[in-house]
């Protein structure tokens, strides 16, 4: 069901101030993005053009890089502890990599698509495009150990793609619109809308990628095959 911008019990509404711009790979079709020790990884999907690169972000050359079979279609990404964590499509399919040097170290099994993946403290956080978020354990990623589900005024939001953990919320891009929403992780309640419209006005895709540098307080944005990536700032509507 669409997001329910109309209704009283709407939340807070968010603009956004463009800080920096940085390159994106524009043959990235962007599924995951992170920011981990200064440095940039991102997952990009389609069947047998999936990878997983590592940058900075100011130079678009990767460090290291990691190219998945052909069958697969790379998803979602996070990084907990010493291990990279990403999600495929359509196959049930979890892989498990050495974060440094993206050397796959083993694999993991799940049920339904799989979308995007954050993380807290304790848990990997995962979508399969409905409402219902996974919270998985980092230690054996194919044990759910909760559930919630995620509402917007009451009703259930689904196409949760991209995700990231800011500030103990879960930011979340709405695929195909060009809104991030602001989950509450206890309740699933979205607590705010940030409307991202506008950004990149010749895009070749939708808005789809979120990195948060936790140490700088800075909050990155992009979308599959953009030009460019934003660090943004929110500005309350």
């Amino acid at each position: 069901m669409p997001l329910q911008f109309a209704r009283p019990q709407q939340p807070p509404t968010y603009g956004y101030k463009v800080v920096n711009t940085y390159p994106h790979d524009t043959d990235a079709f962007t599924e995951g993005l992170e920011l981990h020790n200064g440095l940039l990884y991102e997952s990009a999907g389609l069947e047998g053009k999936s990878w997983i690169g590592i940058r900075t972000l100011e130079n678009p050359k990767y460090k290291a890089k990691a190219t998945l079979e052909a069958r697969y279609f790379g998803e979602g990404i996070t990084i907990f502890g010493d291990k990279l964590y990403q999600l495929t499509w359509k196959h049930g399919t979890g892989f498990i990599y050495q974060k440094d040097t993206l050397k796959r170290t083993g694999t993991f099994k799940y049920t339904g698509e799989g979308w995007a993946l954050t993380h807290n403290t304790e848990h990997l956080i995962m979508s399969d495009g409905t409402a219902t978020l996974r919270f998985l354990d980092p230690k054996n990623p194919g044990t759910v150990k909760k559930r919630i589900q995620v509402t917007n005024a009451g009703q259930p939001v689904t196409q949760i793609n991209e995700l990231e953990w800011v500030k103990g919320e879960i930011f979340a891009n709405i695929w195909q619109t060009d809104f991030i929403v602001r989950i509450d992780p206890t309740s699933g309640k979205v607590v705010g809308i940030i409307n991202l419209t506008g950004l990149l006005p010749d895009q070749q895709d939708v808005l789809n990628g979120i990195a948060y540098d936790a140490k700088t307080d800075r909050l990155f944005v992009t979308g599959k095959l953009w030009t460019k990536m934003f660090e943004i700032k929110l500005v309350k509507l």
